[in-house]
């Protein structure tokens, strides 16, 4: 198939454009999350109303992070199969970065699940894994950077640039609002929120903005295949 015959598959559209809302998404809902815990909490609204945005966004990004799955999977340029959904890794067609994916959708069913059964595990483990979406976070970002035929459209970094900001204030902002204790740990939050889009940033200016990137992504799945049959 084609560069052109894929470019104009539906189900390309579909999945780009069902990953694209599902990571805009997700980050509203870690923005909600962050910026409205704790002492960071706004007085004007309450928090029956911002647990409810959260918990609606929250399930929004589940949607349509599995349209962007199924269509995923269902395109046949790419012959990922079922399997790539939940096994990191497994796939064929740039299985590091499709990996990064599926770890965040890994981490998300987590959430998901633990939810659903939050009386019987009670509050501190859920607390523990609800945790889980702040590290699906950077994975999904970055799964997007990877894979994404579009990334270096100026409209797309200038979205996954406001995703960033917009987490990397509302981690900070939580920080700000912190009460005292904890030190290290809010200074490892602090420092890691920081690290992602010095990262981020090195890594776009070293692989998927230069030319040739797909031919190099590639060449990293036969890698790990052949690190596999070892």
């Amino acid at each position: 198939m084609t560069t052109s015959a894929l470019m104009g598959s539906p189900l390309w559209y579909a999945s780009r454009a069902g990953g694209t809302l599902a990571l805009v998404l997700l980050t509203a809902t870690v923005v909600v999350g962050a910026a409205s815990g704790g002492r960071a909490a706004p007085r004007a609204v309450g928090r029956f109303e911002i647990g409810l945005l959260h918990r609606n966004l929250s399930l929004l990004t589940l949607v349509f992070l599995v349209l962007h799955v199924v269509t995923a999977v269902l395109d046949p340029f790419v012959h990922l199969g079922w399997a790539v959904t939940v096994l990191p890794w497994a796939a064929s067609y740039r299985p590091l970065w499709l990996g990064l994916g599926t770890v965040a959708f890994d981490l998300l069913l987590a959430v998901l699940l633990t939810s659903a059964v939050r009386l019987r595990i009670g509050v501190r483990r859920w607390r523990a894994v609800h945790l889980l979406a702040y590290a699906a976070w950077p994975f999904a970002l970055f799964h997007g950077v990877a894979t994404g035929s579009d990334t270096r459209l100026p409209l797309q970094l200038w979205l996954y640039a406001g995703c960033l900001a917009s987490v990397v204030g509302a981690v900070w902002w939580r920080l700000a609002k912190a009460g005292p204790g904890r030190a290290a740990g809010r200074l490892i939050a602090a420092v890691g929120a920081g690290a992602v889009p010095v990262v981020l940033t090195a890594f776009l200016a070293a692989g998927p903005l230069q030319p040739g990137w797909a031919h190099r992504a590639a060449a990293t799945a036969t890698a790990l295949h052949l690190g596999r049959g070892r």
